[in-house]
């Protein structure tokens, strides 16, 4: 398990905090173990009934550490804990609810294309910029965010990497409401509080049948994951991997 997620418990509902304030909540593998863990604990606990994804304030999640993806651009091995987690969250059984506050990139967005209800506020920026580093998108979001946003408002954010604000993002779909800094983590667990009173049978199949087959988001985060291991190590991911952080030591 990882010192960075707090797993917590309010009736029933369980509670995934991302908790490492001093880096934006950048994940790392063991952020990632436990996580997947923790979601896969929770759909196989009956007395569970919806799974709640939180951040920090001002930090949902800056993404991937780069040092993981740096370790893996220079040779290293990149692990599966990622890819443990990103089928968890494909395959979660217990309804997803997730609360955004200010950073939201790359994984820190697309985790909320595979939640049921998504909470921001009005700082929140969701960004994808995975070809600006050389990448391509990841968590099965090249086929759900074309579904769920449209193909042009999915390349937007996914291809050309614009910053979606939280406004935006609702109206495109990806997210549910927005709501003050405030009231986010109150109204997110008032939520997913309403969802575990549902009769839980019933509330399966209806989500089951608005998710459809899981089946091809899982081939799809197979594909993406051969593409993204194999662009890690090329050229072009390198140099702009470098041409960050050094811009980050001379800011």
């Amino acid at each position: 398990m990882s010192e960075h997620v707090e797993i917590d418990r309010r009736g029933a509902v369980q509670v995934i905090r991302m908790n490492r304030p001093d880096k934006k909540n950048a994940i790392t593998r063991a952020m990632y173990a436990a996580m997947a863990a923790a979601l896969s604990a929770g759909d196989d606990d009956a007395e569970i009934r919806a799974q709640l994804i939180l951040g920090v304030p001002g930090a949902f999640s800056s993404g991937n550490d780069l040092q993981d993806f740096m370790a893996v651009a220079m040779g290293g091995d990149g692990g599966m804990e990622v890819y443990d987690f990103l089928l968890a969250l494909a395959n979660s059984k217990k309804p997803l609810v997730s609360a955004v506050d200010g950073i939201a990139v790359g994984i820190g967005t697309t985790i909320n294309l595979h939640c049921d209800l998504t909470f921001a506020t009005p700082r929140t920026e969701f960004k994808t910029p995975f070809v600006d580093l050389g990448l391509v998108p990841e968590a099965g979001s090249s086929l759900l965010a074309p579904a769920v946003l449209g193909r042009q408002q999915a390349f937007a954010l996914l291809g050309l990497g614009e910053g979606f604000s939280a406004d935006r993002a609702r109206q495109a779909g990806l997210i549910y409401a927005v709501v003050s800094e405030e009231e986010l983590e109150s109204a997110a667990l008032a939520a997913a509080d309403s969802i575990a009173a549902k009769p839980p049978e019933a509330l399966k199949i209806a989500r089951d049948l608005m998710r459809g087959s899981r089946e091809e988001v899982v081939a799809r985060i197979k594909e993406e994951g051969t593409h993204f291991r194999a662009r890690l190590k090329s050229d072009e991911a390198r140099e702009a991997f470098v041409a960050f952080m050094n811009r980050k030591k001379a800011g």
